[in-house]
């Protein structure tokens, strides 16, 4: 199956993607950094997603005309500064808001199916109408903005749409929900929003796949079966201690069900070598970086469980953030290659860039194995039903993206 991704950012919703068996036609990205790591790791020998196109620009000037009826999926990240904690969270009044853009692009190509994200803030209650508004526009992306007519105007223009079940041509439907990575085995709590949509030709029921992953797993594994401390070889003499919240919890520990437990930092990093030792020149971008100290409510990720979200300051990392409390008492930031393994990057896959310009791109990307866990039930939803690429189409009226 074919598809194209928007916002590409350094790439970790097109390697889940990639990963669950789509074929990318092209990437779009407008960062000069950003596409230097996509071309870096696309160029490089043994790269197993065929030949990426990578297109250095903005998606606001490009079209795709050209790919409709010949793509499958959808996907990207459009950026988030609109909406996100540390934004100015101005929303439609904000440049940088992709959505429009998006819903463009699904308008041109006519996918079977797309998958958007951004952050969780975007579903705050100061954006709940806009929020609705992005999801009407996605289900609709024919009805497009007239000249002069609000957000606000075309919103309810979209509503008295869906309320009336009319028939309005291409037409998505559309799932959204807030996932927890940490649900989904990824070793860092990261709360993104997806937007999913499938073709109203697709004849096919889709939800969002159930967290496979869970605290009380966790627990168990540590203090009641202490299989946690054995497989990293931990001695009793050398475990933490229970905490009194650990405590609580276990006595509110339900029976055993069929998920696995979080994966913690030590799961993803344990492994490595210290960042000061000779060892670690033989891993792409694990080198100590001074200057890490913690300030109220910015202490660090301990060590046993998932890492508290990475985050991505204008200049690579915000003060206070993206460190390990170490057992030791100290604490120090993550190099850039313990926070690509917190995002479920591969090894293998590099970032050429500063460490500052690395971790803006690193805090900025979709955890891979989370989108891959999307992806995948997207594509198997797509391989159950029956319709093909190319929806109806119907002529509206003149009218801006």
């Amino acid at each position: 199956m074919n598809a194209i991704e928007l916002f590409a950012g350094g790439g970790g919703l097109a390697l889940g993607v990639a990963a669950a068996g789509f074929k990318h036609e092209a990437l779009v990205e407008w960062d000069t950094d950003s596409v230097a790591a996509l071309r870096t790791n696309v160029s490089r020998e043994g790269w197993p997603y065929g030949d990426w196109k990578i297109i250095h620009g903005d998606v606001s000037k490009y079209t795709f005309g050209q790919l409709e009826s010949k793509v499958d999926l959808v996907s990207g990240g459009p950026p988030c500064q609109p909406f996100s904690i540390g934004g100015k969270h101005r929303a439609f009044d904000d440049a940088r808001d992709m959505f429009p853009h998006a819903a463009r692009v699904i308008r041109e190509v006519k996918p079977r199916a797309f998958i958007f994200e951004n952050v969780r803030g975007l579903t705050r209650e100061a954006f709940k109408n806009y929020f609705q508004y992005i999801k009407l526009r996605l289900e609709f992306p024919e009805e497009t903005i007239f000249e002069n007519e609000s957000w606000i105007e075309h919103h309810q223009r979209l509503e008295g749409l869906y309320s009336s079940n009319a028939d309005v041509g291409l037409r998505y439907l559309v799932n959204t929900r807030v996932l927890n990575a940490a649900e989904y085995g990824v070793p860092q709590h990261r709360h993104r929003v997806f937007f999913v949509g499938f073709r109203s030709d697709v004849q096919q029921a889709w939800g969002f796949p159930n967290p496979s992953h869970s605290e009380e797993e966790l627990l168990r594994a540590k203090w009641l079966t202490g299989e946690y401390w054995d497989e990293h070889r931990i001695a009793k003499r050398s475990r933490p201690e229970l905490t009194a919240i650990e405590r609580r919890r276990l006595e509110r520990l339900p029976f055993a069900n069929d998920t696995q437990r979080w994966r913690t930092v030590r799961d993803a990093i344990g492994n490595l070598p210290l960042p000061t030792s000779r060892l670690a020149l033989s891993y792409q971008g694990h080198r100590f970086q001074a200057g890490a100290r913690p300030y109220p409510g910015h202490t660090g990720s301990r060590f046993d469980y998932p890492a508290k979200t990475l985050k991505a300051g204008d200049h690579g990392v915000p003060g206070g953030e993206n460190m390990l409390a170490t057992e030791d008492g100290l604490y120090r930031y993550f190099t850039v290659r313990e926070s690509a393994r917190l995002q479920t990057f591969p090894d293998t896959y590099e970032f050429p860039a500063s460490w500052t310009e690395s971790m803006r791109q690193i805090g900025n990307a979709v955890p891979v194995d989370l989108a891959k866990v999307v992806a995948d039930s997207v594509r198997e939803a797509l391989e159950e039903s029956s319709p093909k690429v190319g929806g109806k189409r119907r002529k509206t009226a003149t009218a801006s993206s």
